[in-house]
């Protein structure tokens, strides 16, 4: 089921954070990243990792996975199950989106992609299906 997030959560998401990503390791441990993300339009949370990272073998054993985005005493935390999408136009896209949010002088931007577009990497694309809001 998604849930739906408030417009003051759809609002926080939009501005400028980091997410800490929550996996989980083999043995039930949790594994938690910073990550650059996106909160698209249609409600998608994006993110994006090279495939040989702990985390991306976590998401494709076990797709369940949390984040939280937090300012101070603000934050919404998510949880749902994460699609792994391995489409290199749909990763490049998303790198390149990301890029744009969190670079902002542009030759720094072209360096980043250039660096990650030699990387294999994946997508990941998270529908939230539980909400936890705090806006004090």
């Amino acid at each position: 089921m998604v849930a739906v997030l408030s417009d003051k959560a759809q609002a926080f998401l939009k501005e400028e954070h980091f997410a800490v990503l929550c996996t989980f390791n083999k043995d039930g441990s949790s594994l938690l990243t910073p990550m650059w993300y996106l909160f698209d339009d249609d409600g998608t949370i994006i993110m994006n990792t090279q495939v040989h990272l702990q985390k991306a073998k976590n998401v494709r054993r076990d797709p369940r996975i949390a984040i939280c985005v937090e300012d101070g005493p603000r934050y919404v935390s998510i949880n749902g199950t994460v699609d792994v999408i391995e489409d290199q136009e749909i990763v490049r896209r998303d790198i390149e989106r990301l890029v744009e949010r969190y670079i902002k002088d542009e030759e720094t931007r072209r360096q980043y992609i250039a660096t990650f577009v030699q990387q294999q990497r994946v997508a990941l694309h998270l529908r939230a299906e539980k909400v936890i809001e705090f806006f004090a």
